[in-house]
């Protein structure tokens, strides 16, 4: 084993000094990621600084109608909370369709969002992963690759990113909220993940050393009418095969709002954007569903052995907002 200094911050300054001081020093939430990622030898810092005790839990009511969920906050925690439930009930559908029980309970919202992109060429220190070593090469792209990217994927990398919170948080336009010892800032999430580009290590636009200690969610009528849902290849403790988080509001048959998000698919959480402009102001009829999801996967590039996600993609989106507009799903 190799050894480490471990130090417990009572202080959101002492747990940013006490990276500052460290080099290679990593944050400690959960742990449900990183001590496995430990565990195996892909990663190892000098020192972890536990950041679970510091007063960043919980959920709290924003004046405009919104919520901000702590960073300690436990994924448990913040898919039981009412107001959670209530407002984004996808989002509390996505926590729980992630990992299991036991994990969700020890899990952090800000580690669940910087859990890293991965797969099981990057846990295998006997090949070369462009995340572990970049310049080594990525297997994936001829290897074992069913369940990885179709969209936005480069030559460096193509592992999806597994987070299901944050395909929920992405559709809801969450913020992400860090403090640094030069003072705090804020980033929204659809700016959060950095694209693959030529630097698969670099996964995310947070400043050297931050500390997350929140997300806020804005307040969002249609988010009440929202809904979760994943294929995976096996019933629980699985990474999405593909994933949609979805809000849709319909008036006089016409859609007056609608939010998409997808996992699964991306190294990111992949807002789809092409498909909302679709279906905005039209009629809320499957056959628009369907042209909105196609229209979002025409940039697909799917890999030799992952085609069918093209397939499964389109008719989850299509499913997901049948189920909302009320519709029993016949065209």
């Amino acid at each position: 084993m190799r050894e480490f200094a471990y130090r417990r911050a009572t202080q959101v300054r002492d747990a940013l000094t006490l990276v500052a001081e460290h080099d290679g020093a990593q944050y400690l939430g959960g742990g449900t990621n990183l001590v496995d990622l430990m565990k195996n030898g892909v990663e190892t810092p000098d020192c972890l600084v536990d950041v679970r005790h510091l007063p960043l839990d919980g959920v709290r009511e924003t004046p405009d109608g919104g919520l901000v969920l702590g960073a300690s906050t436990t994924n448990s925690d913040a898919a039981a909370h009412p107001e959670v439930r209530r407002r984004y009930p996808a989002l509390s559908q996505a926590v729980l369709a992630g990992a299991s029980g036991q994990l969700r309970n020890m899990a952090t919202v800000g580690g669940n969002l910087l859990q890293r992109t991965r797969c099981a060429y990057f846990a295998d220190l006997s090949e070369p992963c462009n995340k572990r070593v970049p310049g080594s090469g990525c297997p994936a792209i001829n290897g074992a690759h069913h369940n990885h990217a179709i969209l936005d994927w480069t030559g460096h990398c193509v592992a999806t990113h597994p987070s299901d919170m944050a395909v929920a948080l992405t559709a809801f336009d969450a913020v992400v909220r860090y403090e640094t010892l030069d003072g705090a800032g804020e980033i929204p999430l659809a700016e959060f993940y950095l694209p693959v580009g030529d630097r698969p290590d670099r996964e995310t636009a947070l400043p050297p050393g931050a500390l997350i200690t929140a997300v806020a969610l804005p307040a969002s009528a249609v988010a009440r009418r929202s809904r979760y849902r994943k294929v995976r290849e096996r019933a629980s403790y699985a990474f999405a095969t593909v994933s949609v988080a979805a809000a849709l509001d319909v008036h006089d048959g016409l859609v007056r709002n609608v939010r998409i998000a997808l996992g699964g698919v991306a190294s990111r959480p992949w807002r789809a954007r092409t498909a909302e402009t679709v279906l905005w102001d039209g009629p809320a009829t499957a056959d628009r569903f369907r042209a909105a999801a196609e229209a979002e996967l025409a940039a697909a590039e799917p890999l030799r052995d992952n085609g069918y996600k093209v397939t499964l993609a389109r008719n989850l989106i299509e499913a997901v907002l049948t189920e909302l507009s009320g519709k029993k799903g016949d065209r």
